[in-house]
């Protein structure tokens, strides 16, 4: 889990996105692109939305709905500095990609054989698809919260959740049953993609990483700047559909 003692978040968050694939942030997906052909203005994400409201989950059920809002809530809150990760609507992002290709493991060998052991340079090591992990591993951290707690997890208070949400990503939380561990890394993978990714994928809505970091999105041309030097860049983000602010 990131430690909130750490540097302000903002500085976190731009030394992440180097981590984030290059695909979440400029590639399209044919559905979403669809849904807009034309520039418009991007809707300023707001902290008192309700980031649940618009959008019915095609792959959580409706308690893993709430786990995944809980888990994202904590790993990246609201703060003064920029929105936190339900106001710009990442567990919609998280839902789409476990309903896609990657949820499936599409593109991945999955005939195995596979080692627990194996280093990371072998690749993934599991019969399961990302959207197989999550479920599990939700219905394992669910239940021994019921044991511990006698609430499930997304009923405990904050500090209990961060708990959790830390051993599970050294897989110290449960029976042993489920690779917790496993789940976290594409849970803490995913919520970054999300909180990052251009708006077409389901996450960042209006641009607010974006406009936190001041990257400045899908923006064609820059020529006209070139030779200012020292001046800052007055326009804001360009989404791949053309939203901008």
């Amino acid at each position: 889990m990131p430690d909130r003692t750490d540097p302000p978040r903002r500085l976190f968050l731009k030394r992440t996105i180097a981590l984030v694939p290059a695909s979440a942030l400029a590639t399209s997906a044919a559905p979403a692109a669809a849904e807009s052909r034309h520039p418009e203005p991007a809707p300023k994400a707001s902290p008192a939305s309700s980031p649940a409201s618009h959008y019915q989950p095609r792959y959580f059920s409706a308690s893993e709905w709430k786990f995944i809002h809980a888990a994202c809530d904590r790993l990246i809150p609201e703060d003064d500095i920029g929105p936190g990760a339900l106001s710009l609507r990442v567990p919609e992002f998280i839902d789409r990609e476990l309903e896609g290709g990657f949820g499936h493991a599409a593109r991945w060998y999955m005939q195995g054989p596979f080692r627990e052991d194996a280093p990371p340079e072998l690749g993934y090591q599991s019969r399961q698809t990302p959207r197989e992990v999550y479920r599990r591993a939700i219905a394992a951290i669910d239940a021994e919260c019921e044991r511990r707690y006698g609430r499930p997890f997304a009923q405990l208070d904050g500090g209990a959740q961060d708990q959790v949400l830390d051993a599970c990503s050294t897989n110290r939380f449960g029976p042993g049953q489920e690779r917790l561990d496993r789940f976290f890394s594409f849970l803490w993978q995913n919520v970054k993609e999300g909180y990052f990714a251009d708006p077409i994928h389901g996450g960042n809505h209006g641009m607010g990483s974006w406009q936190m970091m001041g990257f400045t999105g899908a923006r064609a041309s820059y020529l006209e700047w070139a030779e200012r030097h020292n001046q800052p860049y007055p326009l804001g983000p360009v989404s791949i559909t053309g939203q901008r602010l």
